[in-house]
């Protein structure tokens, strides 16, 4: 079903949602864990197709996520041709600090970017972005890092005023949780005039979306707001500065899809109140201002979900697709931009408590091929990084 809403910026904008078709056997070309299961927690990976045709794949690792100090950044690398992953090097670590949530994307200049947070003080809400780049990464194991820095936001007052005016446009709801706030809306407001709480805390989790201008839209998200906000970089990723930032209550996690209008959709996990569906909001301007969110009808587990424009023009959309846990992962294909995702596929299914797949990457690679990896664990076998290849030319939707 499709609601008609109007958004704060007064574009109409249709709720998509789940059309109701028999599920599909994805057309899977190869998949295998990249690694064999471990005994740590292993998340939140990434993946980028380099311009040789390698890929590399990162995530976290260590022995819990924000309080624990062992967390580092791991990665390997699958060489063009081959079926088997290079065992797991190092990318990154801050010593004596948890690292996590790693993103790898290539600029428009070919130059390749980790971006990641560095856990302070043990609490989400004091992270520190952190990224390094290198241009000498087709060797085999990790590249050659020539540069080191944080990504420093620094939000003015126009952001609290985005979030004082846009608040009272959200669904009228009492209910929420936040690092800064229980009762919810009104302490946010004044969460928002803090220079310092506005400041910090931003945290990486999906890749970036890169504009035909060379613009580069870096999701990110707030444990502490419990609310979104876009890196935006219009010089290849020299310099940053923030969007306002994406009002709700609790949509987080942003992935971002640009439209044949070039209007941009932010998909967000729901870390909001009761029922978990898909959080969304749209920006006219290309990422700089952004609706206040709106719950569509698709459920969403508190977890976090991935989207793409495939080359061919539609859309693919990945999470976990229910109210409660992460034991199933579905991909979703759209012939119309989001608006209804006609074709479905269970990635992986288990029964509650039996296993968790989550936070999938999903990117295309040159030769057309979806490539796409997830935190993986089953049972009480370990946790890995499962990778997939899913052949898109082969997915055919009945338009009837």
């Amino acid at each position: 079903m499709k609601k008609l809403l109007l958004l704060s910026t007064g574009l109409i904008l249709f709720s998509c949602g789940f059309t109701q078709q028999a599920i599909q056997k994805a057309p899977i070309n190869y998949q295998a864990l990249i690694f064999p299961a471990v005994m740590e927690h292993v998340h939140g990976s990434s993946i980028v197709s380099l311009p040789n045709g390698d890929l590399l794949a990162a995530w976290f690792q260590g022995h819990g996520e924000r309080t624990a100090d062992d967390v580092k950044i791991m990665g390997a690398r699958l060489v063009k041709g081959s079926s088997i992953w290079s065992s797991p090097f190092l990318l990154a670590d801050t010593p004596g600090l948890p690292d996590c949530n790693p993103v790898l994307f290539l600029n428009g200049k070919g130059k390749l970017f980790l971006v990641w947070i560095a856990v302070q003080a043990n609490k989400w809400q004091s992270s520190i972005l952190k990224f390094r780049t290198s241009v000498n990464y087709n060797q085999n194991g990790a590249p050659i890092w020539n540069w080191q820095d944080n990504i420093l936001l620094k939000p003015d007052e126009k952001f609290a005023l985005e979030t004082e005016s846009k608040f009272p446009l959200l669904s009228k709801s009492g209910a929420g949780w936040s690092e800064f706030a229980h009762k919810y809306d009104q302490s946010i407001v004044e969460a928002s005039h803090d220079i310092t709480k506005r400041s910090t805390g931003w945290m990486t989790r999906i890749k970036p979306l890169i504009l035909n201008n060379g613009r580069i839209l870096l999701p990110l998200y707030s444990d502490g707001f419990n609310f979104s906000l876009i890196a935006i970089s219009d010089d290849n990723g020299e310099s940053w500065y923030p969007s306002l930032p994406i009002i709700s209550r609790g949509g987080v996690q942003p992935a971002l899809v640009q439209k044949k209008d070039q209007h941009i959709m932010a998909y967000m996990r729901d870390n909001g109140d009761d029922p978990g569906r898909l959080q969304l909001s749209e920006s006219a301007d290309l990422g700089k201002t952004w609706s206040a969110a709106i719950k569509t009808d698709i459920p969403n587990a508190g977890s976090s979900v991935e989207a793409l424009v495939l080359q061919d023009g539609r859309w693919a959309y990945i999470s976990n697709d229910q109210e409660q846990g992460r034991h199933r992962l579905s991909l979703y294909i759209s012939n119309d931009e989001g608006s209804t995702w006609s074709w479905k596929s269970v990635l992986e299914n288990e029964l509650p408590g039996q296993g968790s797949f989550s936070y999938p990457s999903l990117i295309q690679s040159a030769d057309g091929l979806m490539r796409i990896t997830y935190s993986y664990q089953l049972g009480n076998t370990g946790e890995s990084i499962k990778y997939v290849v899913i052949d898109p030319s082969k997915i055919i939707i009945d338009k009837k």
